[in-house]
Parts: structure tokens; C-alpha cells; sequence
């Protein structure tokens, strides 16, 4: 007999990319081959996103490829957690589980596919599975939210905020290292929040007590000497400590804050925590404490109620913050959420104009602060190494979601390297340099 086969398909966020390595070092351990063809697997997985409608739509259309090309489908994920639609679009979809359930999806392909043979743990590769380059892969604190962001129906889907135990975040964080893995990427829906529902819980760890607390997480991850970089830090004051952690050089100068507005009367309706006058104070403050801090955020124009003014202040602080990177979205209704009742809707064809607008604010900043780079020397990790050169990141640039360092001397690099590099040239995104000799 063959051994069975799965087509797999993640969309969706970091959070997302992690419950699907977790899904394919689980079928690896059992047995189970992968096809990228869906009519040469015996069962197709789909990992959905459910957040906007963007993001639905493309899932839909990734199950109905899935339901045309092969028949045998499970879907998982986020959009999962809408069972009843799915299954009214899909009637004969194989099964249909909820966001971090390896569990029902494995029981699913097991009804479908069974495999040959009891689970061969040894033959995993070193880490587990991944969907990342070799050195650097998502590492996940916790999952779900207590925030209640109009917005969002994160907590909907994924429930209430449950961390990790410190010493588990660890041991996986050890185990990527041994791996290769040179870069950990801290992702959650709260990171700033990790911890606060472990409270009077201290996890043993090498014989000392381990605060359930971020600040004291990232720390012991510091302490692996790997690059540390963290995602999805809400700007809470205790921020400042993971700010310190990093102008001491145990964590990547690097915060992913996603302050998704500035009015405050705007991120009052959004349900968010702290003002736009709150947000550049803290702004100014952890740049005091680490000069070199990179920061990255995202943005939504066009909530509903926004006004000319909303939005001016919006831009202000932009021009003011001096951010980093920003991403940004058009406010698009999801449904469940309560911004849905909110009055005053934003029509569609502003939203869009808002959003060209912000956009090109940004890109007048962020050419601003990579031009002041130029002539500066910073180490760079390779991620691509082609005949025509080599693109690298910085401890200012995440992967996926920021610019990239574009090398044209190749001789003798490969993915994984970290080189010395002196910055020659910048665009409204992108930056260029030259190796250093050693």
C-alpha cells in the first residue's frame, strides 16, 4: 500500500502559519505525504482566515478550488469558526473545525485517509515542520484576546486570552534553536498582555521561578543569543521594560504596535486602549530610552463615524509619530462585529481616497527615515540569494510584512548568513548596500 497523501493549504496570519505547522508535523509523524496537486491527494486541508472580508472571500475561493479539483475537503481555521455557513455553501465538506484544533483536524483526515502506520515521532526534522525559511520561524505565547475592539471578532473565534506556560514557550524556543533557527519571531493577538491570566504562577525553570509575564519571557528568550523580534505589542506602559530589554541588546530593537488610529474619539468607538496624545508620548518616551527603535504599526481608514477632522489627526500623527513601517486597511464590515451598528457609515470611494492618502504620507516619512540610514553599518541576515543578488533584513525589518536589503556582491553568501553591510542607496521602501569585507 501507498502511504496516504494530504494537500494543505495556509492562509491567513503568523498566528494562523502556526497552527498549520503544528497540523503538518502531525501528519509527517504519522506517516501522511504531501502533494501541492489537489487531485493527487487523498485529502485536502484548508487552514482559513475569517478576520475581514478580504480575507473570507479568498478563503471561499480557496475551498471551492479545493471542492472542484478533489471532492474531499476539511476546512480549519479561523472562518471555521462559521460552521454553519461554510456548510450551507460546502454541504459536502469532509469536516469543519475551529482555529488551534490539530486534534478534530487529524480525527478528520484519520475518517478519510487513515494512515499505515502508529506515529514515528523520530523521523520528524529537527523543530517540527515549517512553513519558514530554516532560520527563522513564529514562535506562539498565547492565543485568543481579552480586548473587545469593536471591530474585531477575534476573541468570537478564538476565545479569551490563554498563555503558554513559560517553560513550554522555552523548551519549543530551545528546540527551534537547536534546529538553526537564528531568529524568533514572537507572535499572538496580545503579546504586551502574555501572562496576565497565569497570575500567581511561577513556572520552574532550570531550578529558578519564571514570572508568567512578557518582560520576563523575553528575557529568557534573549538569553538564547538568537535574534529575538516581537509582534502585535499593544502599547501598554509596561512596554517600557521590553524597551529597556532592548537597549541592553537582549531583544531585537524592534516593536509591531498596531495603534490602528489616532482621533481619540475614533479609537474610543474602536474600543481601543490609550489616545493618539498617549500613543506619541510613549512613542518619545521608548525612543529616549533605545534611540535605534524601529517601529512598525497598522492603521483603518474609513470607520465608521470618521470625519474630515478624524482623519487629519490621523495624518498628524503620522507626520509626528515618524514611524517606521505602516501598514493600512480599509474598514470593511465582519460580520458579528458591533462597529457594524455604529452610525455614520464612510462611503466607499473616500475610504479609498483616505487610504491613497495615508499611503503616501507614509511613503514620504519612511523614504525620510531610510535616507538617514544611509552611510550606516548594520548587520543583515540573507533571506534570497539569486544571480542577481541577495535581499536581506536588518533587526529593523520583519519578514513578510516590511522593506527589504537588496545586495548586489553575492560571492559567497547564502540564506541564513549574517554579514556586515554598509547602506549605499533607499527608495520610498526598500534599502541597497554593500557587504564589508571581513
Amino acid at each position: 500500500m501507498t502511504r496516504p497523501t494530504v494537500g494543505f493549504v495556509s492562509l491567513g496570519c503568523a498566528k494562523a502559519t502556526v497552527d498549520s505547522e503544528r497540523i503538518l508535523t502531525q501528519l509527517r509523524a504519522e506517516g501522511y505525504g504531501f502533494s501541492e496537486i489537489y487531485d493527487h491527494a487523498d485529502v485536502v486541508v484548508v487552514n482559513t482566515c475569517g478576520f475581514i472580508d478580504a480575507a473570507v472571500e479568498e478563503s471561499l475561493a480557496t475551498i471551492d478550488e479545493a471542492m472542484s479539483a478533489n471532492g474531499r475537503v476539511i476546512v480549519t481555521g479561523c472562518l471555521g469558526a462559521r460552521a454553519e455557513m461554510l456548510r450551507e455553501k460546502f454541504p459536502d465538506l469532509l469536516a469543519v473545525t475551529g482555529p488551534e484544533d490539530t486534534e478534530s483536524v487529524m480525527s478528520a483526515v484519520h475518517a478519510s485517509a487513515p494512515p499505515l502506520q502508529e506515529p514515528l515521532y523520530h523521523l520528524l526534522p529537527p523543530g517540527g515542520v515549517k512553513l519558514t525559511p530554516r532560520h527563522y520561524a513564529y514562535l506562539k505565547i498565547s492565543e485568543g484576546c481579552n480586548h473587545r475592539c469593536s471591530f474585531c471578532i477575534i476573541p468570537t473565534m478564538r476565545g479569551r486570552l490563554a498563555s503558554r506556560d513559560p517553560s513550554d514557550v522555552l523548551v519549543e524556543a530551545g528546540q527551534l534553536v537547536e534546529a538553526g533557527v537564528s531568529e524568533l519571531l514572537v507572535v499572538s493577538q496580545d503579546t504586551s498582555a502574555y501572562g496576565v491570566d497565569l497570575k500567581k504562577h511561577a513556572d520552574l525553570m532550570t531550578g529558578e521561578a519564571l514570572r508568567p509575564d512578557v518582560t520576563s519571557l523575553a528575557r529568557a528568550l534573549g538569553e538564547l543569543g538568537v535574534w529575538v523580534r516581537l509582534h502585535y505589542v499593544y502599547p501598554y506602559p509596561h512596554v517600557d521594560d521590553l524597551v529597556t530589554l532592548m537597549a541592553d541588546g537582549l531583544v531585537l530593537p524592534y516593536l509591531d504596535v498596531p495603534f490602528q488610529h489616532a482621533s481619540p474619539r475614533i479609537l474610543g468607538m474602536m474600543k481601543r486602549p490609550a489616545s493618539g496624545e498617549d500613543n506619541l508620548a510613549r512613542i518619545q518616551s521608548w525612543r529616549q530610552r533605545c534611540p535605534g527603535l524601529a517601529i512598525r504599526s497598522t492603521f483603518i481608514v474609513g470607520f465608521p463615524g470618521e470625519t474630515e477632522d478624524d482623519f487629519s489627526q490621523l495624518l498628524a500623527f503620522l507626520h509626528e509619530a515618524q514611524l517606521d513601517r505602516v501598514g493600512c486597511f480599509v474598514y470593511s464590515p465582519v460580520s458579528g462585529a458591533r462597529a457594524n451598528d455604529l452610525p455614520d457609515p464612510v462611503d466607499a470611494s473616500l475610504a479609498q481616497q483616505r487610504y491613497a492618502a495615508l499611503m503616501q504620507v507614509q511613503a514620504e516619512v519612511s523614504k525620510a527615515r531610510l535616507q538617514n540610514r544611509v552611510g550606516s553599518q548594520c548587520v543583515v541576515v540573507i533571506d534570497e540569494v539569486d544571480g542577481d543578488g541577495a535581499l536581506g533584513r536588518s533587526y529593523a525589518e520583519s519578514p513578510e510584512v516590511d522593506g527589504v536589503i537588496r545586495l548586489s556582491d553575492t560571492a559567497g553568501l547564502a540564506v541564513g548568513q549574517r554579514v556586515e553591510v554598509k547602506i549605499t542607496g533607499y527608495d520610498a521602501h526598500d534599502l541597497s548596500a554593500s557587504v564589508l569585507n571581513s
